[in-house]
């Protein structure tokens, strides 16, 4: 029982330190639109308060009440943040206004026009946002010049990208790595993932688990992003904290469960698709561009899930038909029950 409620109490405290407004985004993300206009550029970038470090989040909160040196703190930030170049020559930042959306919306879009003193050929486009909103800010960004639409994800390791007229922008390996992080940091996927494995039985019926979850997110994540199916964020969230409770509660049941795990797998699955979904959705991506970019951040979800299970199915391996399996399973389940209950509650309360 020691085991037990040690363990109970290490879920808690990493329930706590986590915010469930980051579970699905890999941190936090800016949504930017930056479109070449003749000899200038228009940059565009829509933030959540809630998403971003208290500081930054009170600063916008009070733009959007109309405080205009909280208006000027954040496009300076954009001004000295963001850098464009075009054949070679940096423009000029110049007049800048925000756009508060319309309730229950709580973003903030700032736009800043940016003057390049000749038509747009070839544009470079730097982005240091992370300097001033934290390591864990990404700007998902959709850069269209004439004849061309390209998708970018900056990231503090992926700052820049070069657009032209006859090639476009590093987009799709971009998001490979953006699906990487998404994967890598949304601890909730992964509890779900880990509590289907606890109890899932030998190789074969380990390997159905793994495939029927990778169909089955690959299908939703693609239907949701490109606006075949609709489903809201709030229900999708609470579904997904569910899933965790319900995977998890299906452990600690003696009989066995390992013959229709992939079923499981399959169906809430589906769910988690939608949760994967909401790094790119907010975009606006056209159809063209977004297929390669939904394309690059779905291998990205599956390397970062196989690296997981790479290192997970060792573990569970070496403990299997051994006197510590049944503790193991037992304890590590509870652990995810109750943080599965605890944002099950949260996600559909408050």
């Amino acid at each position: 029982m020691t085991g037990v409620r040690n363990t109970v109490r290490l879920a808690l405290a990493a329930l706590l330190a986590a915010s469930p407004a980051l579970a699905h985004t890999g941190g936090s993300n800016g949504y930017a639109v930056i479109t070449a206009e003749r000899d200038a550029v228009r940059y565009s970038l829509t933030l959540w308060p809630a998403a971003l470090p208290a500081g930054i989040g009170h600063t916008i909160e009070r733009a959007r009440a109309g405080d205009g040196v909280s208006r000027e703190q954040l496009l300076d930030v954009v001004r000295t943040k963001v850098t464009l170049v075009a054949q070679g020559r940096r423009c000029a930042a110049g007049p800048g206004a925000i756009s508060p959306s319309t309730p229950p919306a709580e973003s903030l879009t700032l736009v800043v026009r940016f003057a390049c003193g000749a038509d747009v050929r070839d544009l470079l486009v730097r982005d240091d946002l992370f300097d001033t909103f934290g390591s864990d800010y990404h700007t998902l960004a959709r850069i269209d010049v004439p004849g061309r639409t390209t998708q970018f994800a900056f990231t503090p390791e992926t700052r820049e990208t070069r657009v032209t007229l006859d090639a476009g922008g590093r987009g799709t390996a971009s998001f490979v790595g953006l699906g990487i992080e998404h994967i890598l940091t949304g601890w909730d996927h992964l509890l779900f993932l880990l509590g289907l494995l606890l109890r899932g039985g030998g190789w074969l019926s380990l390997t159905k688990i793994i495939t029927a979850f990778t169909l089955a997110h690959s299908v939703t994540l693609a239907l949701a992003v490109l606006d075949v199916v609709a489903v809201p964020d709030r229900l999708v969230e609470a579904v997904i904290a569910l899933s965790i409770a319900v995977v998890a509660a299906e452990n600690l049941v003696l009989t066995p469960v390992v013959s229709r795990r992939w079923l499981v797998s399959f169906c809430f699955g589906l769910v988690h698709g939608f949760g994967f979904s909401s790094a790119l959705r907010e975009l606006g991506l056209p159809s063209h561009g977004l297929l390669l970019s939904l394309f690059g951040f779905n291998v990205g979800v599956e390397l970062g899930q196989a690296l997981v299970v790479a290192v997970a199915l060792p573990a569970l391996v070496l403990v299997r038909r051994t006197r510590w399996e049944r503790p193991m399973i037992r304890s590590a389940s509870l652990a995810i029950l109750l943080v599965g209950v605890v944002l099950f509650v949260e996600r559909t309360l408050f």
